[in-house]
Formats: C-alpha cells, sequence, structure tokens
C-alpha cells in the first residue's frame, strides 16, 4: 500500500500523524522540509487520507481517519532505505517490532499533542506564549485557533470570553479593515456589536 505514493505524500501523512493531524502547509515545508506537490496533494485527497482546506490564502492539512490507518499500515510494510546506516536499520526494526507486539498504533506511539490533564484554558495559554515574542503582545485569532487541537470556534470563544471577565485576557479588533483576510474574519469573537481579531495575555 506505501507503494502508491511518493515520499512527500507518505512524509505528509506521516507528519501529520506526529503533529497533532493538522498542519499548515508552509510549516510542512519549514519546519519538517516535505514539500507537497499539488498533484500529490489532490491524490491524497481523492484518496480519502487527507483533507485540505483553505484559511485566506494558506492551505491546512488534516489527515483523516483513513489517512491514519494508512500510517499504521506504512509502519509495517515501508523498507529502510538500502543505504541507511545499521543504527537506523536497527532503530527502525525495533519500533516496528515494540508497535507490532503491543498493538499499538502511530498515534500510540507518538502520543496526541493535546494532554490529557490540559484544559481548553491552559491551550490557549500555551499555543499563545509559542506565538507572541512576550507577554501582551497582540496574536491574530486567526493564527491561534489552527493550533488548538480542533477545538469548536464556540468552545473557544466561550473559554476566552470567561478569560478576559478574570482580567488577564485582553481582545481587540484590528484598527486596519482593509488588510482582513476571510480567515480573520472568520476568526473573529464578535462582543456587543464590535468583532474581535486580536488577542493579548498578561503574565500569569
Amino acid at each position: 500500500m506505501a507503494e502508491k505514493y511518493g515520499s512527500p505524500e507518505r512524509a505528509t501523512l506521516l507528519v501529520l500523524v506526529m503533529n497533532g493531524g493538522e498542519l499548515p502547509n508552509a510549516d510542512l515545508r519549514k519546519d519538517h522540509g516535505v514539500d507537497l506537490s499539488p498533484a500529490g496533494r489532490t491524490k491524497l485527497n481523492k484518496a480519502g487520507l487527507l483533507e485540505t482546506r483553505k484559511e485566506g490564502r494558506r492551505l491546512v492539512h488534516k489527515i483523516t481517519r483513513a489517512g491514519e490507518d494508512w500510517c499504521d499500515q506504512a509502519l509495517a510494510d515501508i523498507e529502510t532505505p538500502p543505504r541507511s546506516n545499521p543504527l537506523v536499520r536497527i532503530c527502525f526494526a525495533a519500533l516496528r517490532l515494540y508497535a507490532g507486539q503491543n498493538n499499538l498504533r502511530l498515534r500510540d506511539l507518538v502520543g496526541s499533542t493535546l494532554k490529557p490533564e490540559e484544559s481548553l484554558e491552559d491551550v490557549i495559554l500555551r499555543v499563545y506564549q509559542e506565538l507572541s515574542g512576550k507577554p501582551q503582545d497582540w496574536v491574530r485569532l486567526a493564527t491561534l485557533r489552527p493550533k488548538l487541537n480542533g477545538a469548536e470556534k464556540n468552545e473557544v470563544d466561550q473559554t476566552l470570553i470567561g478569560m478576559m471577565k478574570q482580567g488577564f485576557v485582553h481582545l481587540s479588533p484590528d484598527s486596519d479593515r482593509q488588510g482582513l483576510t476571510d480567515a480573520d474574519h472568520a476568526a473573529a469573537i464578535r462582543i456587543g456589536k464590535e468583532d474581535k481579531h486580536l488577542v493579548a495575555i498578561e503574565e500569569s
């Protein structure tokens, strides 16, 4: 089954499993060195292994359940390159042996980016800290939301509003209305009669 796809397609699916299941195409290329071509993307989309949506000007990829199943099979089928050094081959073989004997899926091995003990508020704080240069920096909600492990918009809205009422979260509209993208509009929180596009969080 793994031989149906080229290295970029296979790498895309495996990287997604190991990174919470969803990544912007730009991050896939910049952070992981995987250049998924339009043809490769279409191939995975048509096979039902990958869902791709557009947020503003960027593409965001999300692996499907079928894609996860493909990765589990690929872990058993894919051979290490013939020129790999012995340590790489041995480590890869040990990983497959461990997964097979313990009936583990690849996601079980790498874990989820959303830790069980984390509340949505914890996730928002963690992601905000990753995106901001310092406390109280303004971060676009359109940038924050995609990194919240698939949390529903309404749930995120209510959590942010609750944090705002506690006094350490601030929400603001973007004064540059002409520069707002479709993603900014979609990610905005409506409070009263005004859309808020930016969030800042004070240091706890």
